[in-house]
């Protein structure tokens, strides 16, 4: 009885899976609109290539498959049976770059194939929000395809595409702190005009002095171990820069004309940015190829000099991707994606950067069928609340974030077979966090500048 009632359950998320229409709301979906479904199933798609990629580059992962008779090439065999896989390619730094191409040439795919739909009533939409099932076999087709690129110059030239990409997607990580925190501090604001005003604000001046406490414990230790009175200039340079950026925009956020643009603007938002700005600056020093300018984390906690102890990151062919910054930054990639799925947002310069028009779909309400099931509501009928085309590249960029963060931002060596840190990641995420804060900054005075424009 219990095997006829799952084979049922299995049969109802069938129709999730494979139907063109808007999925039944059964155990596998969500009650929700449609486009919050399908950013959060594509979204999952990527967190699910993200964690098989976690399991590939795991510490001793080919030494397991090795005592698996028969499977790699060089490890246990079985009498009569030649080794046909070779493990080097399908674990390490290696299987990372092949599955995140993978999923980078899905999300690519989809970004061209979505261009300028308008409505759900595309032909195009019905692709988009359902037959979930063959679009997850286009992913496996894919990233099997991928283990069989020969390796070539394929790694070294696909790093400077996740250079690229990293670049762009740290922007889209700050844009979507921005409007967290806007968002934020809009509904603490409005909660604290309709109750309890003294609890609200109280959390708005915590959490802002929190953020700013932290951003400045970071700024002395960045000095303390990151820097040498004799060297390391460009470290010293890079946080006193980031340290005066950071002051400058908050000084700019609270200025009376840009409250007066902008009431919506205050010191939460800038302390928020000023601390994911230490922590880009940080990542950046990171992948200092001087050591004695980038000590490890273990040296900094035991006292022990990384010159006179080295770390396994500095083994070669090694890629030790649970780092302290690595770990930081898969944490704020999980969040901005998740937030990217489901966030509803009512500032308009943020919507207009991120392709989103939220509010735009049609208002209704999911209703219940007459066999006691829930369906998905199509709420874009009458217009997109989201750009298609937009949201897969967003991923696409993300696919590559997560390659780069996974492998620390080394730099494969095909003769050696090392993996190597690059002053050329350095500057990527230092100029990135520039740029971001010049965006944030012209979000701040762009009122004030184009006061005939309407921002709100």
């Amino acid at each position: 009885m219990g095997a006829c009632m799952a084979l049922c359950s299995l049969a109802s998320c069938a129709s999730c899976l494979c139907g063109s229409a808007p999925c039944l709301l059964c155990g596998c979906c969500p009650s929700s609109n449609n486009s919050t479904v399908t950013r959060l199933v594509f979204s999952f798609f990527l967190l699910l290539g993200t964690l098989v990629s976690i399991i590939m580059i795991l510490p001793g992962m080919e030494t397991q498959l090795r005592k698996i008779p028969g499977f790699c090439q060089g490890g246990s065999t079985i009498p009569g049976v030649e080794n046909q896989f070779n493990c080097d390619v399908i674990v390490g730094y290696k299987s990372v770059y092949r599955m995140c191409f993978a999923m980078a040439c899905f999300f690519f795919l989809f970004s061209a194939i979505m261009i300028r739909v308008r409505t759900s009533k595309d032909p195009r939409a019905v692709f988009q929000n359902g037959f979930w099932f063959f679009k997850f076999l286009i992913l496996v087709g894919i990233t099997v395809g991928a283990f069989f690129i020969p390796d070539g110059t394929f790694h070294n030239v696909w790093f400077y595409f996740g250079i690229v990409g990293s670049f762009m997607f740290i922007l889209i990580q700050l844009i979507l702190l921005i409007d967290f925190a806007h968002s934020w501090n809009e509904v603490w604001v409005r909660n604290a005009e309709e109750g309890n005003s003294k609890c609200w604000y109280f959390g708005l001046l915590f959490f802002t002095i929190l953020h700013y406490a932290l951003a400045f414990a970071a700024v002395v230790l960045f000095y303390l171990y990151y820097t040498k009175p004799d060297a390391c200039a460009e470290h010293k340079v890079f946080i006193s820069l980031n340290l005066i950026f950071c002051v400058i925009i908050s000084v700019v956020s609270i200025l009376p004309k840009i409250q007066d643009a902008s009431p919506q603007s205050g010191l939460l938002q800038s302390s928020l940015i000023t601390l994911y700005t230490m922590y880009v600056t940080w990542s950046a020093m990171t992948n200092n190829p001087n050591r004695e300018c980038n000590p490890s984390l273990l040296s900094l906690v035991s006292n022990i000099s990384s010159s006179s102890q080295p770390t396994p990151t500095t083994t070669p062919g090694t890629v030790q991707w649970w780092d302290a910054q690595g770990i930081v930054g898969l944490v704020i990639f999980l969040f901005c994606t998740l937030y990217a799925s489901i966030r509803s947002s009512s500032n308009a310069q943020v919507n207009r950067l991120m392709q989103t028009e939220e509010g735009k779909g049609s208002q209704v309400e999911s209703k219940m069928e007459e066999d006691g099931l829930r369906r998905v509501v199509d709420n874009e009928e009458d217009g997109v609340t989201y750009s298609y085309s937009f949201f897969h590249f967003h991923l696409f960029l993300a696919s590559l974030y997560i390659m780069m963060t996974l492998t620390n931002w080394y730099k494969p060596d095909t003769t050696t077979q090392a993996m190597a840190s690059t002053m050329p990641a350095v500057w990527v995420k230092i100029c990135s966090s520039w740029l971001g804060l010049a965006l944030y900054l012209w979000t701040l005075i762009a009122p004030v500048l184009l006061s005939n424009r309407d921002f709100s």
